[in-house]
């Protein structure tokens, strides 16, 4: 695989697009997209709206100062990040019920006079003589 810095014309170019990558993740992140350094989801929509923010002010402001190369890079980092941003709420619900159907299956296992249960009617009896 390349080397990174091998994409970028200069020095400032790398920083300017280490600076993206660190918005783009914190992005990613409040997105529940990827797990924070304890592994743990968030979902934050307002910080991921702000690091989106970011990202397109860096992007207006350098305007006819990037290469082809790191525009397209730009324009396909905010264009991810926008998908997921709007797919956001919908994946958060669908996190938040599996780990609510994982907190009561665990409950059956720590606690199990208080968790739910079903009764097992049987049909077969025994007649007696």
């Amino acid at each position: 695989m390349n080397d990174p810095s091998d994409m970028f014309s200069d020095e400032r170019s790398e920083r300017l697009f280490a600076v993206i990558q660190m918005l783009q993740r914190s992005a990613l992140m409040n997105l529940g997209a990827i797990p924070d350094h304890e592994g743990m989801i968030h979902f934050n929509l307002g910080e991921a709206k702000a690091a989106i923010d970011a990202i397109e002010a860096i992007q207006s402001k350098t305007i006819g100062n990037l290469s082809s190369m790191e525009d397209t890079l730009l324009k396909g980092t905010l264009s991810e990040l926008r998908m997921i941003f709007v797919k956001a709420p919908e994946q958060q619900k669908l996190i938040e019920a599996e780990m609510a159907r994982q907190e009561e299956l665990k409950k059956t296992y720590t606690d199990p006079s208080s968790a739910p249960s079903e009764t097992i009617h049987s049909d077969n009896s025994v007649e007696e003589e």
